[in-house]
Parts: structure tokens; C-alpha cells; sequence
């Protein structure tokens, strides 16, 4: 035991000294300023090279092969300790004020979900130093190992596809790529570009920057010829009402009527508007026992030719399911006359992607039992179905997501259809408090827009809620912490992105490429060197 510690002190020791283990994490923390709210996007590109530098080159030469990847393994883990450790830190909030553990044991429970994040970028900068035969193999290595390793990381476990790259780019010049390549391409390209950095500084490599420019240009003229997205000539008015109902409160059955008239009576003066939307759960009566309640907002929106969405929990008694859920009250189509609203009818959403935890606890017997953050309100809900027809609303054709899934681009792209007219996203983030969490999840919504050219709604409990048009890039919204409404009018847009069209499948084909070349070139480097 007591040899045991003094290894651990020795390693700790010596990490403490290696510049290197320093340079990956600073490049790790400062790339939190590149994300929604700071949005400084040119940092990337600089904390990725820094990573790369760390990750690469060391004191003894040996730049690749078995040993050096073991090195850019730690370094990289060391990099991603950094870049979820200050990215995440929001998670904290939720944990610490909600989840009733000590600080201690919710410190130890962050710091084991950031080295299980770590791992990704650790095994990203390991293969691509393993079978590398020089700089132009290991740049297309990367590029294929970040490809495999960020789409691992948004499955695995039920995935978290946070802080990909791609989304500090989604203020940058380089957005206008998310039509073609989506946000997993842009994360290739900043990779790529941090590479050509890289080579630029340490090697004045003027041909890979050349290089890289040059597709990037090719892309960009790719996307530019097949533009195929403009403004319909339909505009709607929409109204977002966000009711800011303290967290504490939102579950407290003492509380529900209050909360139900408090968002009923934000949108009386409303009613004008073509769409009216409500949060996550704005509603929070199960509903099978708030028929009454949505009998009356159902004919009050068909009178005045309107159309309602909001959340709602639905606890079905007989299955004993429960689901988040959405459902539309009011005109569904523009014909209607009147409202129809049935319970369980099939103009609903469920939401599929479920929070871990939040919505449901794996090893639940397990786990349920330790600590109030694994037997949270509502956390036992049910999966629906991965493909769900739109909301049909007032005539439109609503894309929906809820809270989570917004970062899930191929379940979101896998409910679009031509004919979408608008992405709407609902969440409740008063868990994460003022934190830059809930920054981050607009930025994330904003990035599904501009893959998809569709305009944007998000509404939520306390924030931030607002309206994004992917053409103009032009975001109205509501001041977080107040319960506000917002009317604003929404020009339609159609036509197919090409990246609605055929998703990731180009990127991937681009990977599987160059992985071939750079091991062909792998390969020949050992014949000529034998």
C-alpha cells in the first residue's frame, strides 16, 4: 500500500513538471472560450494546434509508432481532462444543488464523467500516432481518428455529443459549410486547419496550409453552386411564452394549477398569433388527469384560429409508461373550425433521446437507492419511437426536439422532411442556473438550423428562449431569469440543404478516402525502409 502511494506521489510529482502535460490542458480549458457565450471561434484553431504540438513532438524525436502513441495518449487525455472539465462545468450546478451528495462525492462524480469524456480524444490522438509514417499520414489519421472517436462519443452509453468543434464555428465565416458538411464536417475542418496551423509554425509548411485552403475553397464552391434554400413566400407570427417557474417548484403538485394559469393567462392577450408555443413540461399535471385544463386552451385556440404546441408529461395508467411529451391543441390544419384534442391522439411527440440520470437511471436498483440525484422527479420515462411524424399546427409542419435531443443531429435530421417547415426545440435549463450551459444549448439549436435551413424556435422555462432565422443568421430572444412572452414574425424558407439530403454520408466517404491513402502511404514507407 504504502509503495503504491509513493508511485501515485512520484507520477503526480513528475506530471506536475512535464510543460507538455501543461500546454494540453491550458489548450483544453482555454477552449471553453470558443463555445456559446464567449464565442472567440478564431481561439479553436489555436488551442487545437496547441493540442496537436503536445500530443506530437517530444525530447526524444521518435514522432510515431507503438511508443509515441502511449505519449499521445496521456497528452490527449490530459487535453480532454481540460476541454470537458471547463465545458461541463455546468453539469456541477445541477448536481450540487439538486443531486443532495456532499461536495466531495459530486466533485469526484464530475471529475469521472470528464475522464470518461478524455477518453475519446486520447484514442483519437493515439491512432493517429500509431500507424502514421510522417506529417502528411498523420494529419489524414487524425482527421479520421477525431471522425470515428466524436461519433463514438455521441453513441456510446446513449451518447453525449457535446462541445463538438464543429460548434464554435457557428457564429464564424465558416457556418456557411453547415448546409453541406453539417457540424461533424466543420469538426474536421477546424481539426484540419489546426493541422495546417501547426505544420505552419513548426515546419513552415506553406503546402499543407496551401493545401487544406484549397479544399476548403473547393467545398465552400461546392456548397455555393448548390444552394437550394429561400424564402417561401409564407410569413407566420409566432409567440413564445416563457413562465421562469423556479425549478423547486416545477413538480410540487401543490404548485401545478398555478403554474397551468400562470402560462394561460401570459398568452390570453396573445391569441392573434398564427403558433403559440409553451416549454418542456410547461404543463406539469400528468396528462390523463389535466383533460379539462387542455379541453379549454384546445377550443380557446381553435376560436381564435389558432394553434397551441406545448410539453406536457404523459403518465399512461394502463402501461404504466410515462413519457415527455408534446402535443398541438387547437387548429391542426388550416380548415379547422374547431379544436379536437384527444388523449392520445396521434398529433404528438415523445421524446426518444432521453437524458441519462435526468430521465432515466441505468442499474436503477443500484443506484436509486445512494444519493437524491439518481431518484430525481420524473426520472423514469419511456423512449418513443426514433422516427416520428411532424406536428402538424395551424397548417405547418413542426420539426420537433426536446431539451436533449436537439444535439443528436441524425435523430433531428431523421424526423425532417421536405415539407418541414420550422425546427422547434423546447427545454427546461433552470437545472444549470446562470451557468454558460444553457448558452451553449441555444448555440447548439442555432448549428441544427443552419444544417437544416430551417428557422428556428426554442422555448423554454427560464431561458434562453428565441427565434433564429439561418439565412439572415439574425437571433431574437428573450432575456433569461423573467417570465416574458415574445411575438415575432418568421419568414418560411424551402428547398433541401444538401446536408438534409444525405447527412453525414459525404464526410464519411471523404474519411474512409483519405484513412486508405494515409495507410497506402504507411505501407510503401515500410517497403522502402526494409
Amino acid at each position: 500500500m504504502i509503495t503504491t502511494v509513493k508511485t501515485l506521489l512520484t507520477n503526480c510529482l513528475h506530471l506536475a513538471k512535464d510543460k507538455k502535460a501543461w500546454l494540453a490542458l491550458v489548450a483544453g480549458l482555454f477552449l471553453t472560450l470558443c463555445y456559446a457565450p464567449f464565442e472567440i471561434w478564431p481561439l479553436t484553431f489555436a488551442c487545437l494546434a496547441l493540442a496537436i504540438y503536445s500530443t506530437h513532438t517530444h525530447n526524444s524525436g521518435q514522432q510515431y509508432g507503438k511508443l509515441a502513441s502511449k505519449r499521445a495518449a496521456k497528452y490527449g487525455f490530459i487535453f480532454g481532462l481540460g476541454w470537458f472539465g471547463a465545458g461541463i462545468s455546468w453539469v456541477h450546478v445541477s448536481i450540487a444543488t439538486f443531486g443532495g451528495m456532499p461536495l466531495v462525492a459530486s466533485v469526484l462524480l464530475m471529475v469521472l464523467l470528464c475522464a470518461y469524456l478524455a477518453i475519446y480524444p486520447a484514442l483519437a490522438f493515439m491512432f493517429a500516432t500509431r500507424f502514421a509514417s510522417g506529417p502528411s499520414s498523420y494529419g489524414l489519421l487524425l482527421l479520421s481518428g477525431f471522425a470515428v472517436t466524436e461519433y463514438l462519443r455521441g453513441v456510446v452509453l446513449t451518447g453525449f455529443p457535446w462541445l463538438s468543434f464543429g460548434y464554435t464555428q457557428t457564429d464564424s465565416p465558416l457556418n456557411f459549410l453547415a448546409p453541406l458538411i453539417g457540424e461533424f464536417g466543420l469538426t474536421l475542418v477546424c481539426i484540419a486547419i489546426a493541422f495546417a496551423l501547426y505544420r505552419l509554425i513548426i515546419a513552415k509548411d506553406f503546402k499543407l496550409t496551401i493545401a487544406t485552403a484549397a479544399i476548403i475553397a473547393v467545398i465552400s464552391g461546392m456548397g455555393v453552386v448548390s444552394r437550394n434554400n429561400q424564402y417561401s413566400e409564407t410569413t407566420i407570427s409566432a409567440l413564445l411564452v416563457q413562465g421562469n417557474i423556479k425549478q423547486s417548484l416545477r413538480f410540487e403538485p401543490s404548485e401545478f394549477w398555478t403554474t397551468m394559469s400562470k402560462y394561460q393567462d401570459m398568452t390570453r392577450p396573445h391569441w392573434d398569433a398564427d403558433l403559440i408555443v409553451w416549454p418542456e413540461a410547461a404543463i406539469p399535471e400528468i396528462e390523463a388527469l389535466a383533460d379539462s385544463f387542455l379541453a379549454g386552451l384546445d377550443s380557446a385556440a381553435s376560436f381564435n384560429n389558432t394553434a397551441l404546441i406545448t410539453g406536457i408529461v404523459d403518465y399512461q395508467l394502463d402501461t404504466k409508461t410515462i413519457f415527455n411529451t408534446l402535443i398541438v391543441l387547437g387548429n391542426k390544419e388550416h380548415s379547422d373550425e374547431h379544436g379536437h384534442y384527444q388523449y392520445l391522439g396521434k398529433n404528438r411527440y415523445q421524446k426518444h433521446q432521453l437524458l441519462p440520470i435526468g430521465e432515466f437511471v441505468p442499474f436503477e436498483d443500484i443506484l436509486r437507492p445512494i444519493a437524491p440525484l439518481f431518484d430525481l422527479p420524473m426520472s423514469s420515462f419511456t423512449r418513443g419511437d426514433q422516427v416520428q411524424n411532424n406536428l402538424r399546427a395551424n397548417g405547418l409542419n413542426i420539426l420537433p426536439a426536446i431539451c436533449y435531443e436537439i444535439a443528436f443531429a441524425d435523430l433531428v435530421r431523421g424526423n425532417y422532411h421536405n415539407d418541414s417547415d420550422i425546427l422547434f426545440t423546447v427545454s427546461n435549463d433552470a437545472w444549470f442556473g446562470a451557468s454558460h450551459g444553457p448558452h451553449q444549448h441555444m448555440q447548439i439549436a442555432r448549428m441544427r438550423a443552419l444544417e437544416l435551413q430551417r428557422p428556428l424556435i426554442r422555448v423554454t422555462n427560464n431561458g434562453i428562449s428565441g427565434v433564429y432565422d439561418p439565412i439572415t443568421q439574425i437571433q431574437v430572444r428573450m432575456p433569461q431569469f423573467k417570465a416574458d412572452t415574445l411575438k415575432v414574425n418568421i419568414k418560411l424558407i424551402q428547398g433541401d440543404s444538401i446536408y438534409s439530403q444525405y447527412g453525414n454520408l459525404p464526410v464519411w466517404l471523404f474519411i474512409f478516402s483519405i484513412t486508405i491513402a494515409a495507410l497506402i502511404v504507411k505501407f510503401k514507407y515500410k517497403d522502402n525502409h526494409r
